[in-house]
């Protein structure tokens, strides 16, 4: 693409429109994985008693464990989230806007 059409996109409202909403969620997304993630970290810490807890009498899966493998499952989730807006929402907004640049130019 030539410089033109860059310019074209960068002063398109709906691309700005687009970068906001993408920074936004993903800012979200990151958010709540450090919070879970630290959260973890600190209920280790400073609540041992509770990680080392049996999930039921004669168990050998800890309540530790339990959250350790809960976090992998959520993260794979919200990765499922993001790419699923990024492959719809996103994408339609990015083709609208490539679109519109393209016809200025033309």
């Amino acid at each position: 693409m030539s410089s033109s059409v860059y310019a074209h996109i960068r002063r398109n409202p709906r691309f700005a429109e687009l970068v906001a909403r993408r920074t936004r969620f993903a800012g979200i997304l990151a958010a709540v994985v450090l919070v879970i993630f630290y959260g973890f970290v600190l209920l280790v810490a400073f609540a041992p008693e509770l990680i080392g807890k049996r999930l039921f009498e004669g168990s050998n899966l800890t309540f530790g464990i339990a959250a350790g493998l809960s976090q992998f499952i959520l993260f794979w989730v919200l990765t499922l989230v993001y790419v699923r807006r990024a492959n719809g929402e996103f994408d339609d907004i990015n083709s609208e806007v490539v679109r519109a640049a393209w016809k200025a130019e033309k």
